[in-house]
């Protein structure tokens, strides 16, 4: 291997593909266990890598020298191997720096909590203090090393103001984890997370149904990896390119999720915008149909309505975790808080409203057989689409016309957020 990663686990990473976008090499992802990272390292068979989980700080002794500041933050991501010496550096301080600077996150005189006491964390830590935050307290489950016990944050602390997430609590696949809860912090002013997989977690969500700014991880994974090139390849890749990288990333890893009334139109304008902008096509009820091997009304006749939730909810949890996806859900998906948690994660939401009057009756819908229900059914549900879409996108012209309109409004939607997080 010359160029590439190494880590206990990285069924999660997006650097390969990061790296590959940036530079002229092929990148590596290779796991390696404790005993194949001790052997690893002392072969010194590479050009140049990255470290992650939980190999940051285990690699120091392996170097023969250290970046100052590395040295200072007592972590290392980036090693470059050079005329027979390696030499290790920190570039998740330029990283975490350059998304607080992006997002214009002030910690000075700001009482600052870190979950999590890692390399990441290290890293994340030395960038506070040199930001000259009032307080600075650093929380893990085995409350060493200059940590505490969450028993303690609890009981002192819950008037931080910054919160940043360290911890790999809430990274692929337990997407359903938190670190903490943000209803018992009520002085919380912003949070950043810097877990990129999913790309809105838990922690995030809340923070967003709470009013709570919100920093998700990706950024700083694009802006350590820009800056590590520049190490590799001894180049000077710039912020505007950390910028256009983190868009192509970002487009990359993104689900496009279309929420709406039953016919009006979820499935047919997937399948055309899913072409149109080279994305998967996904409806989750013929992921249902597909993985139970019963249609819909056959469900609904034997489990009920509430037997069908559930399967549904387990399907939208399964395809939510998907990357680079268009996703039509059923007209229903949106009763059950926990499927629009999940399509949130990684997704735009995406409301299309077609007028009451193009709605279409369908006997083999069971809960939009008559016209009287379906107008009921409108009235009870309008409010959720509209509590959930990101876009909304009327749709009572012709395919081509909203497909057009929906990819008008994603532009629009991102270019209005190029200061701010998905």
């Amino acid at each position: 291997m010359n160029y590439g990663l190494i880590g206990e686990k990285l069924g999660h990473s997006f650097s390969k593909e990061i790296h590959e976008a940036l530079a002229d090499y092929s990148y590596e992802l290779c796991p390696l266990n404790p005993k194949e990272f001790h052997a690893f390292m002392q072969a010194r068979q590479f050009k140049a890598i990255n470290v992650t989980i939980p190999y940051k700080k285990e690699v120091l002794p392996y170097l023969d020298e250290i970046d100052t500041a590395a040295k200072t933050i007592g972590a290392v991501n980036t090693i470059v191997h050079k005329n027979g010496k390696l030499k290790g550096y920190n570039t998740d301080y330029d990283g975490f720096r350059y998304m607080l600077i992006k997002h214009h996150i002030k910690v000075s005189d700001k009482k600052v909590l870190i979950l999590g006491n890692g390399g990441a964390s290290a890293a994340v830590q030395a960038v506070i203090k040199d930001a000259d935050a009032k307080e600075l307290i650093v929380v893990s489950p085995s409350a060493k090393n200059g940590a505490i016990s969450f028993a303690e944050v609890y009981a002192k602390h819950r008037d931080v103001q910054i919160i940043i997430n360290t911890s790999p609590k809430g990274m692929y696949p337990h997407v359903d984890e938190a670190p903490i809860d943000l209803q018992d912090f009520p002085s919380c002013e912003a949070v950043l997370d810097i877990i990129y997989n999913p790309l809105v977690t838990r922690l995030g969500l809340q923070a967003k149904k709470y009013g709570i700014p919100f920093v998700g991880g990706l950024e700083m994974l694009v802006a350590q990896a820009v800056y590590a090139v520049n190490y590799f390849l001894d180049a000077s890749f710039t912020n505007a390119d950390i910028d256009r990288l983190y868009q192509k990333i970002l487009w990359e890893k993104i689900n496009i999720v279309l929420i709406g009334m039953p016919s009006a139109g979820k499935s047919s304008i997937a399948k055309e915008l899913s072409k149109a902008m080279q994305m998967t096509y996904l409806d989750s009820d013929e992921e249902i149909v597909k993985t139970y091997r019963q249609s819909i009304p056959e469900i609904f006749i034997q489990e009920g309505e509430a037997g069908f939730r559930q399967k549904e909810q387990a399907i939208i949890a399964s395809i939510a975790l998907r990357n680079h996806c268009v996703l039509a859900t059923g007209g229903g998906a949106i009763l059950n808080e926990a499927n629009m948690n999940a399509l949130a994660q990684n997704g735009i939401i995406v409301f299309l409203d077609r007028n009451i009057e193009k709605l279409t009756c369908d006997a083999t819908r069971p809960l939009s057989k008559d016209p009287q229900t379906l107008k009921q059914m409108y009235r009870q549900r309008l409010p959720l689409y509209q509590r959930y879409a990101m876009i909304t996108i009327k749709n009572n012209e012709d395919l081509a016309t909203c497909v057009k309109a929906i990819r008008t409004q994603l532009k629009q939607w991102i270019a209005n957020r190029k200061d701010e997080n998905i």
